[in-house]
């Protein structure tokens, strides 16, 4: 990768990986599913009407933008919002390449090789070994929410490879047309149309920032950016890059947030991100091609929130 390419993949995952904080700050001005639709509809509105018409079949966007941004971004920000601390949601969600690798076995009929099984034994002893420490001082309920955000992450990623876009910006923002109504209908029925109300009446210039970061800057900036490497560079030279993450959620996490890593944290997260690395690298075995229905894609980051993530985000925000 040329100089310029590689500073850009450091990049968005600087931009995936301090969304997490972002996703904490908002927190404190928005209910968590009104949040989330929030982000969605600024991340569709204007953009949708510039990027031109979908290139894969309906049937994908609405299956991705409710499992992705509904489901998984649903789950992370209400598990964010009742006590996951941001740093940790980072590294946590990072287990979506299991997820991911499991689940392409099941549909796809990719069966792992021996490296990659390998990794995602180790990058499930890092999340045995996170939720030790969380168990100790922290709220168990979150803990699982944001597991289950990585899984839903796992599924969004294989019906993206079964999607195969190939343009992954004109995917995301269309993707992101799909969860704001699903997001809003939820919000007033679990977190109530007061509650709603007097967040919008009270949104400020603070809140607005917030909502043009996570919505512009890691969705349509970060998936556009990353989308444009992946054009241009094998996966297996870009994907080594979504590792850094939640190097720089956590690390954020504890500068602008005050979070502090415990050793037993540490030894998580070397865990998890060399799982992670073994998984997202390793080979698979391929099924026969009378097999495939549909032409392989690179796993979608979040995000992140992704991939938050990242995501996609993952997006990886996350």
């Amino acid at each position: 990768m040329r100089p310029l390419h590689i500073a850009l993949a450091a990049l968005v995952a600087a931009v995936w990986g301090v969304n997490f904080v972002v996703i904490e700050v908002g927190l404190g001005h928005f209910p968590p599913l009104l949040f989330s639709a929030l982000r969605f509809l600024v991340a569709a509105l204007p953009a949708v009407f510039f990027v031109g018409r979908p290139k894969v079949a309906w049937k994908w966007i609405v299956g991705v933008g409710l499992v992705l941004g509904v489901a998984k971004f649903g789950l992370l920000f209400i598990g964010m919002d009742r006590g996951m601390p941001a740093g940790l949601s980072s590294l946590v969600l990072q287990v979506q390449a299991v997820f991911t690798a499991l689940f392409a076995a099941l549909a796809l009929g990719e069966r792992p090789g021996g490296i990659r099984v390998l990794g995602m034994g180790v990058a499930l002893s890092g999340i045995g070994v996170a939720a030790v420490d969380e168990g100790a001082g922290g709220p168990v309920l979150a803990f699982v929410l944001v597991i289950a955000a990585a899984a839903c992450w796992g599924v969004s990623n294989v019906l993206t490879r079964k999607a195969a876009p190939s343009d992954s910006l004109n995917f995301m923002v269309w993707v992101s047309t799909v969860p704001v109504l699903p997001l809003l209908g939820l919000s007033l029925l679990f977190e109530g149309w007061d509650r709603d109300a007097d967040a919008l009446a009270a949104l400020d210039w603070s809140g607005a920032g917030i909502i043009v970061y996570v919505a512009w800057i890691t969705t349509v900036f970060g998936f556009g950016a990353w989308g444009f490497l992946l054009r241009h560079h094998p996966a297996s030279s870009v994907a080594p890059f979504t590792l850094l993450v939640p190097v720089f959620g956590m690390s954020s996490a504890a500068l602008f947030l005050g979070e502090s890593v415990s050793p037993l944290r540490w030894c998580a997260a070397a865990l998890l991100v060399g799982g992670v690395a073994l998984t997202s690298l390793a080979g698979t075995r391929r099924p026969r091609p009378a097999a495939l229905d549909a032409p392989d894609a690179p796993d979608a980051p979040d995000a992140p929130d992704a991939p938050d993530s990242p995501e996609v985000p993952s997006a990886r925000a996350h």
